[in-house]
């Protein structure tokens, strides 16, 4: 059974709306969707789907909503579990593609397809695992002094074309395999939101493949709050120094080893 899950918050009806209609014409055998909003109204955006399961709950961050997703996912003996953004969407199948791959490349863990900005232009969404300074100079230099550093980082000259086994890639669209969750652990729900994705992605990249899969693709119309809030910039702030806490900030010897694996292989394929 394939399942998958999208946590709200004050979530936009047209978006709410159009992710679900996407969803909904995959084999999905149930979508969780976890409130997570101040006040009521999203359930009233729901359709009529036997599919759907909502459940209000206290917002205690991204990763946890999606967790209580994944928990009763696992319960009902899902094998795949999609994690959605309520801001993005696809034509066609996507889901279903994803789910066939995995089946055929049992050492998978998580796919993600790739992802463009509404009006077609790519979303650079794979990425080395991130040094302080890597996240600094992206958030705070001028981009012209660290171009360099910025295109090494964000993988630019791949051209995104080709499958890439990365060790930390956007959670717009995470594509799981549970078997994977119950060796590596679901989302580490002392980030209330941002580094999340970049911590299961890396901890499921030591044990499985976790793949940018670029045949299939999907959109996804990117706010970046921490650019425009200061208050959202603040969260995001907070919850990296937890990251780094985490796996080490000028010492993390797994980044070390799983991003020159990659630029070896990267090195290989283009010399």
């Amino acid at each position: 059974m394939i399942t998958a899950s999208i946590v709200t918050y004050n979530t936009r009806k047209e978006d709410l709306e159009r992710v679900l209609l996407c969803a909904l014409r995959e084999p999905i055998g149930k979508l969780y969707v976890i409130d997570h909003s101040p006040e009521e109204g999203i359930a009233a955006l729901l359709p009529a789907d036997d599919r759907i399961e909502y459940e209000r709950r206290p917002n205690r961050g991204y990763g946890a909503g999606h967790n209580a997703a994944i928990r009763k996912a696992m319960e009902a003996g899902a094998r795949y579990h999609a994690v959605l953004n309520p801001d993005i969407y696809w034509e066609g199948e996507v889901i279903r593609p994803l789910a066939e791959y995995m089946d055929n490349h049992p050492d998978t863990g998580q796919l993600l397809p790739k992802v463009l900005y509404p009006d077609g232009r790519l979303q650079l969404t794979c990425k080395l695992i991130p040094t302080p300074w890597d996240l600094i100079a992206s958030r705070f230099m001028p981009e012209r002094l660290v171009r360099k550093r910025l295109r090494r980082f964000r993988l630019e000259d791949t051209g995104y074309r080709e499958v890439m086994d990365v060790p930390y890639m956007h959670g717009c669209f995470m594509m799981l395999r549970t078997e994977a969750l119950r060796d590596v652990g679901l989302f580490d729900e002392r980030f209330f939101m941002y580094p999340e994705d970049i911590d299961l992605t890396r901890r499921i990249h030591e044990k499985w493949r976790t793949l940018f899969y670029p045949p299939l693709t999907i959109y996804h119309a990117h706010a970046r709050e921490s650019r425009r809030s200061l208050r959202m910039l603040g969260i995001h702030i907070r919850n990296m120094i937890k990251y780094f806490n985490k796996w080490g900030w000028l010492r993390d010897p797994k980044r070390r080893l799983y991003n020159r694996r990659l630029q070896q292989r990267l090195s290989d394929r283009h010399p």
